[in-house]
């Protein structure tokens, strides 16, 4: 089975972004990260995944990231194509999914440090889960094995603590509502009211006070939602850092330079 990848390139109306700034760039995904624009890391990395097919970028101003020679290649080869960005995430994420061929991975233009192996693997356990939507988790000891700085907050659960990955999976069009979770802009642990309006209030008391595990929360919102959604542990930490300010853009160079090393 192959999937839709999409990847979220989209910036805020009317702001520029502090790292666009000072690179001198009109968005953040194309700000350089370890030599080569953020985005050209995730193209490169979905693109190489062997489960995707289709790659769809959505963005609100397609011309600086088309102009990236992998990217032109891959919409010259008709694997990559863009999709508008709508005024907010989700109704991105619906622009992105018109007529696209589901199962859909989702993920972001600063997720520079997810490798094709990251990406096959959270494909492999969304589809051995037969999952309706799913989320990727890093563990805590494993974010900050990788980086002491990499992540600052974490979701609590009984079971130990996580950070999200900015990466989902969306199993078919009835899921695709699954979105809709994300129309606050997400970032619950910096906004946990935002849990009460997408989960229940009695999930942001659970949540808030680190009740039960995740699979525990995952199933009562599943039931909230009416499909499968499941949470998924990644093998490495470093994926659930992206690139969000100067503190993670440091970061990620530090592990791009120690990966780069390390290849030899």
């Amino acid at each position: 089975m192959t999937v839709t990848a999409l990847i979220m390139a989209g910036k805020r109306s009317g702001v520029l972004d502090p790292l666009a700034a000072r690179a001198g760039v009109a968005q953040k995904c194309v700000v350089p990260v370890g030599g080569k624009p953020m985005i050209e890391h995730v193209v490169e990395a979905v693109s190489a995944c062997p489960q995707v097919g289709e790659i769809r970028i959505v963005a609100h101003e397609p011309d600086e990231i088309a102009a990236i020679p992998l990217v032109a290649k891959l919409v010259d080869d008709g694997r990559l194509a863009f999709r508008p960005g709508a005024f907010n995430l989700v109704d991105s994420v619906f622009s992105g999914a018109e007529d696209a061929r589901f199962p859909l991975l989702i993920t972001t233009a600063d997720n520079c440090l997810v490798t094709p192996e990251g990406y096959s693997e959270f494909i492999e356990k969304a589809l051995a889960e037969d999952a309706g939507a799913a989320a990727a988790l890093a563990r805590k000891e494993d974010v900050q094995a990788a980086d002491p700085e990499g992540q600052s907050r974490f979701y609590q659960f009984s079971d130990g603590s996580y950070s999200n990955c900015n990466t989902y999976w969306i199993g078919g069009e009835r899921a695709l509502s699954a979105a809709e979770i994300m129309r606050g802009g997400g970032q619950f642990v910096k906004y946990p009211r935002r849990i009460a309006k997408a989960f229940g209030v009695l999930n942001l008391v659970r949540f808030y006070l680190g009740w039960g595990s995740k699979e525990k929360l995952f199933a009562q919102v599943s039931r909230r939602f009416g499909f499968k959604l499941v949470p998924i542990v990644l093998s490495r930490g470093e994926y659930a850092v992206d690139v969000d300010n100067e503190r993670t853009f440091e970061v990620t160079e530090r592990l791009l330079a120690k990966r780069e090393a390390a290849a030899g």
